[in-house]
């Protein structure tokens, strides 16, 4: 059996979100297959081709954001010549994005090729269809080219099925570094990080990590403070588009001694970051998975998200989180409130989250989940 795949993704590391972290980590412990992918340049700072963990990485473009965009025909010239070198047992979209784009063209010029479609977008769904506009019957071809679809949630799998899939769409959601994220830091160095960051061990610290967009809902965080006490803080790790505009929040409402933004910081830095805070919040308008939220899980931390996209699939009310409202900072800051007043189940969630976690979102469990597909795909 061949078990050469070349993979279409947008971008690729260092250029990372949640998508291309996930597709490391399953390649990763892949041992006995070879990875090729193909994605966009994006920045003239780039190696054309490097080999980074278990894929060979195949980057097109001239190093400009407008790469994206040539994909779907550099992407595919590129893959081609990666076929007439080697073959090629199948091909992987890393989402219906400029990737998806590139492997459905490839696929039309090799019909034969079988095409494993992955869903991770954790944007609005109305977003996609804006985005493509009047090219949305081609985006629909993606899906209904797909021969297989991975999806990381329900929610995901239920789209797949909407734009035209037609087979069974598997939900094998993205997992966490067990070891990494539930191993403890000492109780000074969780002082010591506290302290660095400006607070005390009488304050609550409040801890989100995302993008910072409309869709992550760090603005409603941040404005949850005005029905919090004093002693409630806001701890933000990340960057995005909206990181000027959520400076300008905090000083309209007085809060710079309580929001403390920390930028963009590796994700090495992230479970003692999580360790340092009591509670982790994402008010998301949308979310694909949501993997902050299963690290902050295996950190021992306990939740506050809401009931969009394909967080229900791991956040149960009062069982493993507790659910806030949308566009309600009011509601953020009575949740809370109510997971820091009631100890038993405070720590009931935190217990609940750790177990669920372990169980169901390890890396290893969910690359042999992708092997078996994957395996399936080139028997067919």
């Amino acid at each position: 059996m061949n078990k050469r795949v070349v993979i279409f993704a947008t971008t690729y590391f260092p250029l990372v979100g949640g998508a291309e972290i996930a597709m490391k980590e399953i390649t990763d412990r892949l041992p006995g297959w070879g990875f090729d992918l193909v994605c966009a340049k994006i920045r003239p700072d780039l190696a054309e081709s490097e080999r980074i963990g278990n894929v060979t990485v195949h980057r097109c473009g001239f190093g400009s954001a407008n790469d994206k965009y040539l994909l779907p025909v550099l992407g595919v010239w590129r893959a081609l010549r990666l076929g007439k070198r080697r073959d090629i047992g199948c091909i992987w979209s890393l989402m219906a994005s400029y990737g998806g784009f590139a492997a459905l063209v490839y696929a039309w010029l090799r019909p034969g090729t079988k095409l494993l479609l992955t869903l991770q977008e954790g944007d609005p769904l109305e977003h996609y269809a804006k985005r493509v506009g009047k090219l949305g019957f081609l985006h629909r071809k993606i899906f209904q080219r797909a021969d297989a679809v991975h999806a990381i949630s329900r929610f995901l799998a239920d789209w797949a099925t909407k734009m035209g899939f037609k087979g069974k769409p598997e939900v094998v959601p993205n997992g966490v570094d067990i070891a990494k994220f539930t191993r403890s830091i000492s109780p000074d160095k969780r002082t010591e990080l506290r302290e660095g960051f400006g607070f005390t061990e009488d304050d609550v610290v409040l801890v989100t990590a995302s993008r910072l967009s409309l869709k992550n809902g760090v603005d409603d965080l941040i404005r949850a403070l005005s029905y919090l006490p004093s002693n409630h803080k806001v701890l933000i790790a990340g960057e995005g588009e909206d990181a000027d505009k959520l400076r300008v929040l905090v000083e309209q409402k007085g809060l710079k001694e309580r929001v403390v933004f920390l930028g963009k910081r590796s994700h090495d830095e992230l479970p003692g970051i999580l360790q340092s805070a009591d509670v982790f919040v994402r008010a998301s308008l949308s979310e694909g998975l949501g993997n902050s939220f299963l690290e902050a899980m295996a950190s021992g931390l306990p939740i506050v998200g809401t009931p969009v996209g394909g967080i229900p699939d791991f956040l149960r009310d009062g069982e493993t989180g507790v659910f806030c409202k949308p566009r309600n900072p009011e509601s953020i800051a009575r949740a809370v409130e109510f997971l820091t007043s009631e100890k038993d189940m405070h720590d009931r969630i935190i217990r609940n989250g750790l177990a669920l976690v372990k169980e169901r979102y390890s890396w290893v469990t969910i690359a042999e989940s992708i092997e078996k597909q994957l395996l399936r795909l080139l028997e067919s």
